[in-house]
């Protein structure tokens, strides 16, 4: 078993598409995706990890490094214990996590980045629109306030924006996320595909 998970990273801004793209994506064989935002919002509301989630997500705000890694680790020892993540055969697509430089440094020893997909969508109105809507449809109350949203962007610009510079240029596909799921996607899979084949090979095959 490798020492690290091989993983490409979902990257971009709230509302740009990450968890649309990385749930298509996981469910092509020998891909798993793991979004951080849905382990969050699946925590007991009434317990104690549910209030400080609640607490930071009301403001839109970040989850404190220690809190969201305690959390993902824990996942992810059960994805392996219940055979539903193996490593050798399954590229890891992580949505959501690491979303600072300080988190990327901590986690150096858990993932081996191989890709990052960035997503780009240049009009913020356009995310605030598509933000609303899923928040109406979701039931998302955290998506719902303009001055939520917009503070979420300001936390992205300045504390999740450097982890691209972080893990450097030389990883990085930019990928315009302005589009039908499935456009975006075509794109998608045209850039993890060869990684995919080149670091797995034919793990699913006998």
């Amino acid at each position: 078993m490798p020492d690290r998970y091989r993983c490409v990273l979902i990257f971009g801004a709230p509302g740009v598409g990450k968890g649309t793209q990385g749930k298509l994506l996981g469910s092509v064989p020998g891909f798993l995706h793991v979004a951080t935002g849905d382990l969050f919002r699946g925590l007991d509301v009434a317990s104690e990890e549910g209030r400080v989630f609640r607490e930071y997500s009301s403001r839109g705000e970040l989850v404190p490094d220690e809190f969201t890694l305690r959390l993902w680790r824990r996942h992810m020892r059960a994805l392996i214990e219940h055979g539903r993540y193996n490593p050798v055969r399954q590229m890891l697509i992580l949505d959501g996590i690491p979303r600072s430089a300080a988190q990327a440094q901590a986690m150096a020893g858990d993932i081996d980045v191989l890709q990052i997909l960035h997503l780009v969508a240049v009009d913020e109105e356009v995310l605030l629109r598509r933000m609303q809507r899923r928040a109406e449809r979701e039931g998302r109350h955290d998506d719902a306030d303009e001055r939520v949203i917009r503070n979420r962007w300001s936390v992205y610009n300045l504390e999740t924006l450097p982890v691209l510079e972080h893990y450097g240029r030389d990883r990085r596909v930019e990928i315009d996320a302005v589009g039908s799921p499935g456009r975006v996607l075509l794109h998608v899979l045209s850039a993890v595909v060869p990684v995919h084949e080149r670091c797995f090979g034919n793990a699913l095959e006998g």
